[in-house]
């Protein structure tokens, strides 16, 4: 592991100076995701910065909705009363995203800045472009069983692997974000970038930019929300292929719908295809196969020496009828 200076700021501005002054630095929430690319050699920064004492760590009413702070710990996010009963999508991805020792260490502002699980990624002594930009993409044509079927490029087909980061996504949440030039928000969907010709790239922060906490909006379809995730094994793995969605029904019919897969692409994927297609119908196994058939319109299977991904695309179809499925034949907070 190469030496690093340690620094434990006392407030976030001093943090986002501290990171923003020195080219090679990085913050550190949990440490759940960095201390493993230390180890690996993947990271290799010349300063870390502790924010863990800086970042707002509550969860509290905001116009209807809930500011939580980037320091809350993802146990403590899943547990809370208020997202339990109004935002299930969030209590379950957060309870499928990892042991309960990882949850309790887990920073909310750091789970969905967590990067790719890509083996190719995290083996240095093979080509990435990800983690050196031009040395080359070694998942083509290697292992792809894990990749992306949707908005990759030749550059990358690494996926995201934050549960959290898809129900945030589909919950349209705000992101807070301190920097030299003072705060901003952003879309929770604009957050992570799709890889193009940057994927070492994973945002749209730049260098020095902390993330202090997230808003989630008032939305009647929240309580009618679900999170599936599809994996190898029931315990500690990565999406295959996950779903979040949230839906609303008047009527018989479905009056608001939002949809957003997970373990298919670059970023977490809002299916926006899919969100028109099932706004405004009446649930049913057509409309789900429609709705998965727009989305997945785009999907791009690898082949790959463990035999590829292209299971991936009907796994994906399933996977969003069944939550379909359950959001509108179950009551919510069930």
């Amino acid at each position: 592991m190469k030496t690093f200076a340690f620094t434990k700021p006392a407030t976030v501005a001093e943090a986002v100076r501290a990171v923003s002054g020195a080219p090679e630095a990085v913050f550190l929430g949990g440490g759940t995701n960095l201390v493993d690319h230390l180890k690996l050699s993947v990271a290799r920064p010349d300063r870390i910065v502790d924010v863990t004492g800086v970042l707002p760590d509550e969860i509290r009413e905001d116009d209807g909705g809930l500011y939580v702070g980037a320091g809350v710990r993802n146990s403590d996010f899943a547990a809370h009363a208020a997202v339990r009963e109004r935002y299930p999508v969030l209590a379950e991805a957060l309870l499928s995203g990892a042991s309960a020792q990882l949850r309790n260490m887990a920073t909310t502002g750091g789970n969905p800045l967590q990067r790719t699980r890509c083996l190719y990624f995290q083996d240095v002594t093979t080509p990435c472009n990800k983690r050196e930009p031009g040395s080359g993409c070694s998942a083509l044509g290697g292992a792809t069983r894990q990749h992306a079927i949707l908005g990759a490029s030749e550059a990358c087909v690494a996926t995201h692997p934050s549960d959290l980061a898809v129900a945030l996504a589909v919950l349209d949440a705000r992101v807070h974000v301190a920097g030299t030039g003072g705060e901003r928000e952003i879309a929770f969907t604009d957050l992570h970038r799709l890889p193009g010709d940057h994927p070492d790239r994973d945002t749209v922060l730049e260098h020095g930019e902390l993330i202090t906490g997230f808003t989630l909006p008032a939305a009647a379809w929240a309580r009618r929300s679900a999170y599936r995730k599809v994996r190898d094994r029931a315990s500690y793995a990565f999406a295959l292929v996950s779903v979040a969605a949230g839906v609303s029904l008047v009527d018989g019919r479905i009056d608001d719908v939002r949809v957003a897969f997970g373990g298919v692409a670059h970023k977490p994927w809002r299916a926006t295809e899919a969100e028109a297609v099932l706004r405004g119908a009446r649930p049913g196994e057509e409309v789900f196969r429609a709705a998965a058939d727009a989305e997945l319109a785009g999907a791009r299977a690898l082949e790959g020496v463990d035999g590829g991904n292209a299971f991936k695309i009907p796994l994906a179809r399933r996977t969003l009828a069944a939550v379909l499925r359950e959001l509108t034949t179950e009551e919510p907070n069930r």
